[in-house]
Order: structure tokens, then C-alpha cells, then sequence
């Protein structure tokens, strides 16, 4: 299993502010998260699944 990436991670991967990440999630149209706790944490092929759902292409 690969490991799980943190809100930090797949902001720096998209390129995008953590708080974009965080409006996105409350209005349900970013990529599919899990809460652990206090902590979310994102699935590497749901955040390239919802990228590529979404016109990006992954080099």
C-alpha cells in the first residue's frame, strides 16, 4: 500500500494554497479525503484521479 499523503503534500504537489485544499473540501469538490483524527489524509491515486477528472495531465 502506498503511503497516504498530508494536506501539505498534496498542496505542494497541486501547487495550491492548503487553505484552497481545506474551501474545496467543505464545498466537496476537491479531491476525496479521509479524516484520521484531527489530521486528513489524501490516497496518491484519488488526488491523480481527481486531477486528471479535471482536464490535468501528469507529466
Amino acid at each position: 500500500m502506498e503511503p497516504l499523503w498530508t494536506i501539505e503534500q498534496v498542496s505542494e504537489f497541486l501547487n495550491i494554497p492548503v487553505e484552497t485544499l481545506r474551501y474545496w473540501r467543505k464545498k466537496k469538490t476537491g479531491p476525496k479525503a479521509a479524516r484520521m483524527g484531527r489530521c486528513l489524509r489524501y490516497h496518491p491515486q484519488h488526488v491523480l484521479a481527481w486531477f486528471k477528472e479535471c482536464g490535468g495531465e501528469v507529466a
